[in-house]
């Protein structure tokens, strides 16, 4: 009696997903034609369009160009579609290949964020692939990829980055221990290594034996290393990304070795950390320098990959901008807004006394950052979109969004944005040939939006643009409409309604109500 009565629950589990699955996705089908698109690439190329994309089960095989703006198109120029096939109507719309993020922690235990509500909100924004560049541990992560490449969860593909030294009970101290570490790593199938600074022989042997295997990396350079071991060193020894900008501004330092602390200074003081952290550009050598430039020429010729995380320290120069971002108030989880809010132990929960002063720093700060960021771009550098959600008032999926924003503002031709969400994020992680352009052959990985994001980013946060019509009627226009992963079709609208039910549900069950920092009555 109780087996049968397990296996009733565990048949209900299944069926409960399985209805959960339908009502947000379609597919895969034996054919599956997106008609009358225009197509913005990730190679660079100029909008195309009317196109048809031909899709059979989980790959794209044909793009077919079916007329001229403007002018009806013929039938006997389309592609036909088969029995059992389906077709999405796509006039007016565009496509795009699914986006990449190359910093998506799949949240955290400290922020109350789950999985579901995490690749939710990813897939919502058309993103279909993500690097996860350490959390909670390499097996937490492979499940959830195995269970994404399956597709029986509703998630990005993921990319596992296992942070150095996860899951050994005491340091690693030694390069051969170092060595160990990296071929465990690489039995359990993660993707590659997160670092975050270590001794120089620690680096070293990491590296090499991560590179012997094949695997990639990256690294966040914290400060606790960075004297002895900068973004330079790490290239050189065969780091295939870098993460954020920490490390690289110490590979500039022409007249110092160490960033300029304060003596009262304390790496665990949160304020401490980032409060300096927005003088440090300004210590670094001028742009155009010599050096300046040597650095850069040496990065690019060693393939490396500036992955810059603009976004993640957007409230250190605008604390208000991020605070009251309009989505909180229906995106935001409980628990996840108390993680934000001034903290002594919070990773990023820095405003202990935040002010003027810090803000026009942190704006110099970004004015230099960005030089270097949009410069290396232009000579030839791998620049790629990484959100590194959950932290510092930075929602997932719409973090995304906002970092396209914020190269723009680098610099960036939009066009070039674009690139660096698809075809550079699908290179860095080593799988181009299968996802970052539309392109027949690769996975049908694809975001399908209705309005040009090239003309405007915002249409693709999920709350939309705001926009007057000619009637004098303010409306939102744009959010995703489809994310399209191996060939399934996403609907992104009710992939939002989901976590507005997530949130909904507990605010009622916790009785809670966004307030802002010291304002609770």
């Amino acid at each position: 009696m109780k087996n049968t009565v397990l296996l009733l629950t565990a048949l209900l589990f299944v069926l409960s997903t399985s209805r959960a699955q339908e009502s947000f996705s379609e597919g895969p089908f034996n054919q599956l034609i997106i008609r009358g698109a225009t197509l913005i690439n990730g190679n660079g190329a100029p909008p195309q369009g009317p196109v048809d994309i031909v899709i059979e089960n989980n790959r794209i095989t044909k793009v077919s160009v079916v007329g001229y703006p403007g002018v009806a198109i013929k039938s006997d120029r389309r592609p036909v579609l088969k029995k059992g096939g389906r077709e999405i109507q796509a006039e007016g719309m565009y496509v795009l290949p699914g986006f990449v993020d190359m910093h998506g922690h799949i949240g955290g235990k400290a922020q109350g964020a789950e999985p579901d509500y995490v690749f939710k909100l990813w897939m919502a924004h058309g993103i279909t692939s993500v690097r996860e560049p350490s959390g909670r541990g390499v097996d937490f992560a492979m499940d959830l990829k195995r269970k994404s490449e399956a597709n029986s969860i509703v998630a990005p593909r993921i990319f596992v980055y296992t942070g150095f030294g996860q899951g050994r009970e005491e340091p690693i101290t030694t390069g051969e221990q170092a060595r160990e570490w990296v071929r465990a790593n690489a039995k359990k199938g993660a993707d590659g290594i997160k670092f975050f600074g270590a001794a120089p022989e620690i680096m070293s042997a990491a590296l090499d034996e991560n590179k012997k295997l094949g695997l990639r990396s990256a690294c966040h350079h914290a400060q606790l290393d960075v004297a002895r071991w900068n973004v330079l060193n790490s290239a050189r020894a065969g780091l295939t990304s870098m993460e954020h900008w920490y490390g690289l501004p110490e590979a500039l330092f022409v007249d110092r070795t160490v960033q300029d602390y304060p003596l009262d200074y304390n790496y665990n003081n949160e304020q401490h950390r980032f409060q300096e952290a927005g003088k440090l550009w300004q210590q670094a050598a001028a742009p155009y320098s010599d050096h300046w430039n040597g650095v850069m020429e040496e990065l690019i010729a060693l393939d490396f990959t500036l992955d810059p995380t603009f976004n993640i320290y957007e409230a250190s120069r605008d604390l208000h901008r991020a605070r009251r971002a309009e989505w909180h108030e229906t995106y935001t989880l409980p628990s996840l807004w108390r993680f934000y809010a001034p903290s002594k132990i919070s990773h990023g929960s820095y405003w202990h006394y935040w002010g003027t002063e810090q803000e026009v720093a942190w704006k110099k700060n970004y004015q230099l950052w960005m030089t270097f960021v949009n410069e290396y771009k232009n000579r030839g550098g791998r620049v790629t979109v990484g959100s590194d959600s959950g932290f510092i008032y930075q929602l997932y999926g719409f973090a995304y969004i906002r970092e396209m924003e914020l190269l723009r503002e680098a610099g960036f031709h939009p066009l070039e944005i674009i690139r660096a969400a698809t075809l550079n994020g699908a290179e860095a992680l080593g799988f181009d040939s299968e996802i970052g352009t539309v392109t027949p052959g690769k996975l049908a990985d694809l975001v399908v939006v209705d309005a040009n994001p090239l003309e405007n980013f915002k249409a693709l946060y999920g709350t939309g643009a705001i926009k007057l019509t000619e009637d004098n009627e303010v409306v939102r226009v744009g959010g995703v409409k489809y994310t399209i992963k191996d060939g399934i079709i996403y609907d992104a609208k009710a992939l939002l309604r989901d976590v507005r039910r997530q949130v909904d549900e507990a605010k009622k069950t916790e009785g809670f109500q966004i307030t802002q920092p010291g304002m609770n009555e």
